[in-house]
C-alpha cells in the first residue's frame, strides 16, 4: 500500500469519526428538543385540565354535549369551570372536557387518549381544532355515530365560546375526509342541534 493511499485512508477515517461525532451531537440535540416540547405540551395540558376542575367558587358553567347513540341525540351536561382568558384556550378547555368524558355516565364523545394538538380561531368565527390520530379510534362505525361525535364537538365549542360559528376538524395537522370512513369533514361544521334533538340528516 502506497503512502498516498495510506494518507487517504487516514483522512477518510478522520472524516468518518468527525461525522459520527457530529451525528451523535445532532441526535442528542434532537432528543433534547423533543423532550422539551413534550414536557412543555404536558405542562400546558395539565394547566388547562386544572382549569376544568371544580373550584370552591366557580365563576361560570360549561355546557358540554355528549352523544346518546341509542336515540341519535345529544344531551347537555353542565359543570363548573374557571374559564381561561383567551378564546382559543377556552376552546381547548371544552375539548379537554369532552376528552375527560361525562361525569353523569353519558356515552363518551372522544377517546380518553386523544390529544388536542392545536387550536386556531379565525376572524370569521371558524375554529380549527387539531386532534391526534387517536380521535378516530373511539368513534363507533357508521355515519350516524360519526355525525353525533362531530356535532358533539361543534355544539360544545359554540355553546361556550360565542365567537365560534363553525368548527373545522383536523387530524395530525391535516384535513381529514372523515372521522372513521363516513362523516364528511371536508367543510367546517356549524352547530346543528341541541339537547334532546335528533341529529340532522347526513
Amino acid at each position: 500500500m502506497s503512502a498516498r493511499t495510506k494518507a487517504l485512508l487516514v483522512i477518510l477515517l478522520i472524516a468518518f469519526v468527525v461525522a459520527l461525532v457530529d451525528l451523535r451531537g445532532l441526535v442528542r440535540r434532537l432528543v433534547r428538543e423533543v423532550t422539551q416540547r413534550t414536557e412543555d405540551t404536558t405542562v400546558r395540558t395539565r394547566l388547562t385540565e386544572a382549569a376544568l376542575q371544580s373550584s370552591s367558587e366557580p365563576k361560570q358553567t360549561a355546557t358540554l354535549y355528549f352523544p346518546v347513540y341509542e336515540t341519535g341525540t345529544l344531551i347537555a351536561e353542565s359543570r363548573p369551570i374557571t374559564w381561561a382568558p383567551l378564546e382559543t384556550d377556552r376552546i381547548r378547555q371544552v375539548l379537554l372536557g369532552l376528552i375527560e368524558g361525562s361525569r353523569q355516565s353519558h356515552s363518551p364523545a372522544l377517546p380518553p387518549n386523544t390529544t388536542v394538538r392545536g387550536v386556531f380561531l379565525t376572524s370569521d368565527g371558524t375554529a380549527y381544532v387539531d386532534f391526534s390520530p387517536e380521535v378516530q379510534g373511539g368513534v363507533l362505525p357508521g355515519i350516524a355515530s360519526e355525525n353525533l361525535v362531530a356535532y358533539s364537538i361543534a355544539n360544545s365549542i359554540a355553546a361556550n365560546v360565542p365567537a365560534v360559528k363553525r368548527v373545522k376538524i383536523l387530524i395530525q395537522g391535516q384535513e381529514a375526509d372523515t372521522l372513521n370512513g363516513h362523516e364528511d369533514l371536508s367543510e367546517p361544521i356549524a352547530p346543528g342541534w341541541g339537547q334532546g334533538q335528533t341529529a340532522p340528516a347526513p
